[in-house]
């Protein structure tokens, strides 16, 4: 059965609560037990805030399409919070619940409304450090590289 990894993140609220709503509802969904990474604390990618994100990835099996799943994956997120992610100028803000389907197996889709892997999971530490944990060998299908050089090369860019 196919591999979903998707990020959860909070920095509003009661964060952990809203990321375990997350999970479990997740797998509810997936009729399967999430394997989870440690949670990680993190600053706002893509916006200023003064309030930490809280991050966590986890790896579930899934019989549902990506397309669907993502679809399915927003629903979950409407159920915690109605609250848009962006301001009335399109910029991120503060948000209760953010989830982000990242791969499915080496599943590539370039389309409208889904882009797997996503698209900017290698700019991201709290998208590459969670992930680590759950599969760290692997490998991207567009950029050939595993979770661990993409987590290093992101780290030498820093530096």
């Amino acid at each position: 059965m196919p591999i979903a990894y998707i990020n959860i993140g909070s920095n509003k609220g009661n964060r952990i609560a809203h990321i375990e709503q997350a999970v479990a509802l997740i797998e509810l969904l997936c009729n399967s037990i999430a394997q989870r990474s440690p949670i990680i604390e993190s600053e706002p990618w893509g916006f200023e805030s003064q309030h930490q994100f809280l991050n966590i990835g986890i790896a579930i099996e899934t019989h549902i399409e990506p397309t669907t799943l993502l679809k399915e994956l927003l629903n979950i997120e409407k159920k915690i919070s109605e609250a848009s992610h962006r301001d009335e100028n399109g910029n991120y803000i503060d948000r209760k619940i953010d989830i982000d389907l990242i791969a499915v197996d080496d599943i590539i889709i370039d389309s409208p409304h889904l882009q797997l892997p996503h698209p900017r999971m290698q700019l991201r530490d709290f998208v590459l450090t969670p992930m680590m944990h759950l599969n760290n060998s692997w490998v991207h299908p567009i950029l050939n590289q595993n979770i661990t050089q993409l987590h290093k090369q992101l780290h030498e860019k820093d530096n």
